[in-house]
C-alpha cells in the first residue's frame, strides 16, 4: 500500500512538471508582451473623424511673407480690474455685465452704515465749530452789548450809593449817632458793590472791544480739526465704494451682493475695459523681431470663425523681451521661448470679444 502511494505521488509531480514546461514554451513562442497584436494594430489605425464634418485643425495662410504668432484680444488699454484694499461684505452691486460706465461711476459698495453715521457726526461737529468761530469773531450782538452797558451803569449806581452811605455813617459815628457795627456793615456793602462794579466794567470792556486774538485763534483751530475729522470720515466712506477709474464697459462682475470680499484673495470685484477699440496682444518670436514694423498690415484668425480673416495693423511694438502671454494646448509647444509683445489694432471687430485667443499674421518687411 505504501509503494502505491509513492508511485501516485511521482505521477502527480510529473504531470505538474509537464504543465510548467508547456506554459513556459508557450510564453516563449508568443514573444514579448510589448509587441502589439494584429488586433491592437487595427485599432490604432482608426482615424477619429471631426464632429459634424468640421475640421478644427488650423490652416496656415499662404501667399506673401507672413510672421505668425499667438495672441489674445483685449480692450484698447487692457482690462482694469477693480478691487478694494478694505475687506468687507458686498452691500450692493450697482452695475451689470455689458453696461457702459463713465469715469468715476460707482460699481459696487461694501457695507458702510457705521461709516455713514461717523460722517454725519463729523459734519455736525464741524457746524458747531464754525458757529463758535463766527460768534467769537463777531463778538456780542448789539442787544447783548446794550444789556452789558446797562448792567455796568446799575453796578456803578449801587457802588456810589454804598460809598455815600458809608461816609455818612462814619461821620455819624464820630458824634455817637451810629454804632461801630453799623459802620462795619456799611463798609462791607461798599466793598462788595465796588467789586461788582469792577466785574461789570470788565464785561463792558470785552463787549465793546470784541474778543481777544487768542480766542479767535483757538476757535479757528477747532474748525480746522473738525474739518480734518470730517474729511477723514468722508474718505473712509468713499473707500467702501468701488468706482471705475475709466470710461468703458463692464466686462465681468466677479462678486454678488451679500458675498464677503477679501483683497488678499487676489480676485477683483469687477473688470472694466474700453472696448470701443479692440486690440490683439501678439507674442512675436525673438527670431522675427526685425521683420515687423509699426504700421504693417496684419490679420487674425480664430476657431470661432473658420476661414475668416479679421483685418488689423501694427500700432505698437514692445521694448523688452519677455515670456509668452498666450499658451496653447499643444504638448509640443516650447514655453521657454523669449517673445516680444506686438499690439495689433483690429480694423474689423464684429462678433469679437475680449479674452479670445487668436492666431496673428503680420506682413513682414522686405
Amino acid at each position: 500500500m505504501k509503494k502505491k502511494r509513492i508511485s501516485l505521488g511521482f505521477v502527480g509531480f510529473g504531470a505538474f512538471l509537464l504543465f510548467a514546461v508547456v506554459m513556459v514554451t508557450r510564453s516563449v513562442l508568443a514573444g514579448p508582451q510589448t509587441v502589439p497584436t494584429e488586433k491592437d494594430v487595427k485599432k490604432a489605425e482608426r482615424v477619429a473623424k471631426p464632429k459634424a464634418g468640421v475640421d478644427e485643425r488650423t490652416t496656415v495662410p499662404t501667399g506673401g511673407d507672413l510672421v505668425a504668432g499667438n495672441g489674445i484680444i483685449e480692450p484698447a488699454d487692457r482690462e482694469t480690474k477693480l478691487a478694494s484694499h478694505i475687506p468687507g461684505r458686498i452691500r450692493a452691486v450697482l452695475v451689470v455685465e455689458g453696461q457702459d460706465v463713465a469715469a468715476g461711476a460707482p460699481i459696487a459698495e461694501l457695507e458702510n452704515e457705521a461709516e455713514k453715521s461717523a460722517l454725519a457726526a463729523a459734519e455736525a461737529d464741524l457746524g458747531v465749530r464754525r458757529a463758535e468761530l463766527l460768534r467769537v469773531a463777531r463778538g456780542l450782538r448789539a442787544e447783548d452789548r446794550q444789556a452789558v452797558i446797562a448792567d455796568t451803569s446799575a453796578a456803578k449806581a449801587r457802588a456810589d450809593l454804598s460809598q455815600g452811605t458809608l461816609k455818612r455813617l462814619e461821620e455819624a459815628a464820630k458824634g455817637g449817632a451810629a454804632t461801630v457795627d453799623e459802620v462795619a456793615r456799611a463798609r462791607g456793602q461798599a466793598e462788595a458793590d465796588k467789586n461788582a462794579l469792577d466785574a461789570a466794567e470788565a464785561r463792558k470792556h470785552a463787549a465793546v472791544t470784541g474778543a481777544r486774538s487768542e480766542d479767535v485763534l483757538v476757535a479757528q483751530a477747532n474748525v480746522v480739526a473738525a474739518t480734518a475729522r470730517r474729511d477723514q470720515a468722508k474718505s473712509t466712506l468713499e473707500r467702501l465704494t468701488i468706482q471705475s477709474p475709466i470710461a468703458g464697459k463692464v466686462l465681468q462682475v466677479k462678486l454678488r451682493a451679500g458675498e464677503y470680499y477679501n483683497p488678499q484673495g487676489g480676485e477683483p470685484i469687477a473688470v472694466v475695459g474700453d472696448t470701443r477699440t479692440l486690440r490683439v496682444r501678439m507674442d512675436l518670436d525673438e527670431r522675427d523681431i526685425a521683420r515687423v514694423v509699426v504700421g504693417a498690415k496684419a490679420f487674425v484668425t480664430l476657431n470661432a470663425y473658420p476661414g475668416k480673416r479679421f483685418a488689423a495693423h501694427v500700432v505698437e511694438i514692445g521694448r523688452r523681451m519677455g515670456r509668452k502671454n498666450v499658451r496653447t494646448d499643444d504638448p509640443t509647444e516650447r514655453i521657454d521661448t523669449k517673445i516680444l509683445e506686438v499690439l495689433l489694432e483690429l480694423d474689423e471687430r464684429e462678433g469679437l470679444v475680449t479674452g479670445l485667443r487668436v492666431v496673428s499674421y503680420v506682413e513682414a518687411t522686405k
